[in-house]
């Protein structure tokens, strides 16, 4: 397949904007389709309020967010596409609508990637009569700013389509893992949600507010885990020895804890109790205020790793 230089993005939202504002500032000509009234604006006010961002990440050098082309419909979005990045809602019966409506149009060496989060690969192939260049392609949002692509093939997948869609994100600036067997939200999603889930049914306890939970994180192990991943964090935890020495002194301890972890339901009652502890927590801030504080402090981030190279 030759290098990729016309991708199409199908479904504008919060995910697909932030796909497409990406996929400008790495020189790539983006086709987009989006059936909702208003959303051709929305995604050019969007590209215009991230690309000072792209910049200062040194992104944009052979962008040009002139580069996008809006179509009426999918199939013209992706007729000259050699990367679709599919991006709507999660309801299989759209997702299944979307695959039928352009599988016939899509050129024959063209790799189909889904966004999708909720939904599973073998849930989506059935929307497909050859589900052979579909695979997972799920970004961690905003995918403009967070590295992390999630990617997942099986038996039904083209040889050679895993590599292609590897190559195509690490073009664009993105990290991927490969997912070996399917389950339900996949690696990150999964990680992220039982630390919630612990952080919930701490403040639901009431051993700490929900302002203090978030400090836990984001001024303790949060700050290692931006920088490593939990297994070899504590790889580096108990000196020479390693993991094998970690795991033969705090077996004990984290069977205890694991033992003691709580459970909960999301009820109404909790979420306004969650609601109440990050209304406070955000001392009058506005979502986008907020966003902006979050989104400047990832891009400190991004720019200090640069500075270290990962392992390989």
């Amino acid at each position: 397949m030759p290098e990729i230089e016309e991708v199409a993005v199908l479904g504008t939202g919060v995910i697909g904007s932030s796909w497409t504002a990406l996929f400008l500032s790495a020189g790539l000509r983006v086709h987009v389709h989006d059936p909702a009234l208003g959303s051709e604006q929305r995604l050019k006010d969007y590209v215009e309020t991230v690309w000072p961002t792209l910049e200062a990440l040194d992104m944009t050098g052979h962008g040009n967010p002139d580069a996008l082309h809006v179509h009426a419909s999918a199939c013209l979005a992706v007729e000259n596409a050699q990367f679709i990045q599919e991006c709507v809602p999660e309801r299989i019966e759209l997702k299944f609508t979307l695959f039928q409506d352009i599988e016939a149009h899509l050129r024959q060496d063209a790799v189909v990637a889904s966004s999708a989060s909720g939904l599973m690969l073998s849930e989506m192939q059935r929307g497909w009569q050859n589900p052979s260049r579909f695979l997972l392609g799920h970004p961690f949002n905003p995918p403009h700013l967070i590295p992390l692509v999630e990617l997942l093939t099986n038996s039904k997948t083209a040889e050679g389509v895993l590599e292609i869609a590897e190559q195509f994100y690490k073009r664009v600036g993105k990290i991927t893992i490969r997912i070996n067997r399917e389950v339900p939200a996949h690696v990150a999603n999964r990680l992220q949600a039982a630390l919630w889930r612990e952080a919930i049914s701490l403040v639901e306890k009431g051993v700490a507010s929900v302002e203090d939970v978030d400090k836990a994180v984001w001024a303790g192990p949060g700050l290692r885990w931006a920088a490593m991943g939990p297994h070899m964090l504590f790889h580096l935890g108990a000196g020479p020895g390693g993991l094998r020495e970690f795991c033969r002194r705090y077996s004990g301890s984290f069977k205890r804890w694991w033992d003691d972890l709580g459970e909960v339901e999301l009820t109404e009652d909790l979420a306004k109790m969650l609601l109440d502890g990050v209304t406070e927590e955000g001392r009058g801030e506005t979502t986008q205020a907020l966003s902006k504080r979050r989104d400047a402090m990832i891009v400190g981030y991004l720019q200090s790793r640069e500075l270290c190279d990962p392992i390989d």
